[in-house]
């Protein structure tokens, strides 16, 4: 695909201290004084300050890029420290905006940074977009992703995106104007559960260095107008064996453009069913029953067992997600008993009871918010990951 024509427009003449700091950029030819000045006026909205944003944010403000916007409402907790290095000891329990700011800050003053604490919603994805040229997709949920790029293409603007795993990273690029969209990469959400994120199947640290820094490349290069960019084209990057490979994608033709978002968390089975809920107040009661020998039934954890020895309530019986969707765990789990699936916070208890009541289970019940809200609720001398 040819080149696309710079997304900023210079602004004004570098001073002397800009010129001293960016001169790594400005004696490239490809970027000069006119490139880096586009930078200065560029304004990109990063969704979520974590594993990708950490990287995507400093990178970005060492480039020079002159606003950045940052879109989180979560704060630093220890197992964040593995990989999000934008923050630090001295910043646990903070809001993660604040934190990254500081940083931001620490590393280059020059930038202006707007934080944006709320969860990106339908309500004000729009809104916050059309602030900004370009946005950047550190998010680790479909809904979000989904969400994001149906609003970047609404607002005809450019999307990077990134994606980790365990091992694995991908990065594109999207832009509705020129070619494919997230929805042309993945036109249907995978089946809730189906797909671990970070925070259940793991996340090799250093991962996130490279594949957010590939993402900065992408949006500089669009800022500037430089290279050739990942639109069209999804990058998979395999740290295990330090592979590198190429996969094309194109727009579909029948896709219908998008004009108006919708309820994602439906869209990607991921909305609380709430009927076959339980408590942790009420596990809680219900298993000091069954120490009485007032009750009885079964407390199902389906996570890995790397996550249960981490941490597990006590009582419940390990049965991971893939036994039960291939049937070969079902001979341990008894028809005729009452049944409280958990997983971590409920998207993978929720695929099991949905695939258990296929299977004709009828005594099927989850946990809300899985063990994380058991350990903030029930147990907080419990770790957390």
């Amino acid at each position: 695909m040819p080149g696309l024509a710079a997304l900023v427009e210079p602004g004004d003449d570098l001073s002397a201290a800009e010129r001293e700091r960016y001169s790594r950029h400005i004696l490239i030819p490809e970027i000069g004084m006119l490139g880096q000045r586009r930078l200065r006026n560029a304004r990109v909205l990063v969704i979520g300050a974590g594993g990708l944003g950490s990287p995507v944010l400093l990178y970005l403000a060492a480039a020079g890029v002159g606003t950045l916007g940052i879109v989180d409402h979560d704060a630093v907790d220890l197992s964040n420290l593995q990989r999000q290095i934008i923050h630090g000891v001295t910043g646990l329990g903070r809001s993660k905006l604040e934190s990254a700011a500081a940083a931001v800050a620490e590393l280059n003053p020059l930038v202006t940074v707007h934080q944006h604490d709320a969860w990106l919603s339908a309500d004000n994805a729009l809104e916050l977009f059309a602030q900004y040229d370009l946005i950047i997709d550190g998010a680790d949920n479909f809904a979000t992703r989904y969400l994001v790029s149906d609003a970047a293409a609404m607002l005809d603007k450019p999307c990077v995106w990134g994606s980790i795993l365990r091992f694995d990273g991908q990065v594109s690029v999207f832009w509705n104007l020129h070619g494919p969209t997230y929805r042309d990469l993945y036109p249907e959400a995978p089946p809730a559960g189906s797909v671990p994120g970070c925070g259940e199947g793991g996340v090799f640290g250093m991962l996130c260095g490279t594949i957010g820094a590939t993402m900065v490349a992408e949006a500089v290069k669009l800022i500037t107008g430089v290279g050739r960019t990942l639109l069209g084209r999804v990058v998979l990057f395999n740290a295990l064996d330090a592979s590198w490979r190429e996969m094309a994608i194109a727009r579909d033709p029948a896709t219908d453009p998008v004009t108006e978002l919708i309820d994602y968390d439906l869209f990607c089975g991921t909305s609380n069913p709430g009927a076959d809920d339980v408590s942790v107040q009420e596990l809680a009661a219900m298993l000091a029953g069954r120490a009485r020998g007032e009750n009885d039934f079964d407390l199902v954890d389906v996570r890995e067992p790397e996550e249960y020895e981490i941490v597990h309530i006590a009582g419940a019986r390990l049965v991971p997600l893939g036994g039960i969707f291939s049937g070969q765990a079902l001979s341990t789990l008894a028809r005729h008993r009452d049944i409280v699936v958990h997983c971590k916070a409920g998207p993978r208890s929720a695929a099991v009871l949905a695939e258990l009541e296929r299977r004709g289970y009828d005594r099927v019940r989850q946990l809300t918010g899985g063990i994380l809200a058991w350990v903030q609720e029930i147990e907080p001398t419990l770790p957390t990951y």
